[in-house]
């Protein structure tokens, strides 16, 4: 059975736990503290040396890491993954942008005010300031469309679902932002989904 190294507050690992339960696809679940460095072990960096999670053990014992990656293997042949060229590049270029326009900003937003430490007032101001810039596209987008691309739900609204929905944990307001409201509960509409906290059966 594959193993799936993963932090219960992780964001992205909660991308691969989501699309996992969605697929009724069996795994195990081990806890890592990102934040007590336990990602950091000479066992640990075996598997993927850049530390991180998640990462999942395959079968074979191959490892893959970076959550988009693991969305990407485990959604062919699924219907989370459309069939049509263009509309598969649609769905990277919003797994793209999750990476690099929103996640640095709103998911790390997030994560520095669950440190225990207070976090800079500069750093978050900046985080909010690009952040919104992101929810900004997210909303235009939605206005038009019920998802994300080629018409359907697909991993690249688990992606941008995962740290949207907490996104208020790290300060941003959501209140006018009604298309993403809306599309956050299409989402949790979705059969087989899981809230954030959960664990594999």
């Amino acid at each position: 059975m594959p193993i799936l190294y993963d932090d219960p507050i992780s964001g992205n690992g909660y991308k691969v736990r989501l699309l996992l339960a969605q697929l009724d696809f069996s795994y195990e679940l081990v806890e890592l503290d990102i934040l007590n460095q336990e990602t950091h072990t000479p066992d640990f960096l075996a598997k993927n040396a850049n530390g991180k999670i998640p990462t999942i053990e395959l079968d074979d014992g191959r490892c893959l890491s970076e959550s988009n990656a693991i969305l990407f293997y485990f959604a062919q042949g699924s219907r989370y993954w459309p069939g049509e060229k263009f509309d598969q590049a649609d769905v990277m270029r919003w797994m793209c942008f999750e990476q690099y326009s929103h996640e640095p900003y709103v998911a790390v937003a997030r994560f520095l005010h669950h440190l225990p430490e207070a976090p800079d007032p500069e750093v978050i101001a900046e985080k909010h300031a690009k952040g919104y810039v992101a929810l900004d596209v997210m909303e235009q987008h939605l206005g038009e469309n019920d998802f994300f691309a080629a018409g359907q739900y697909s991993i690249a609204d688990i992606a941008l679902y995962a740290y949207t929905h907490v996104a208020e944990e790290g300060k941003f307001d959501l209140t006018s932002y009604s298309n993403i409201s809306k599309w956050l509960d299409r989402v949790s509409e979705q059969p087989g989904f899981v809230p954030m906290g959960s664990k594999p059966n």
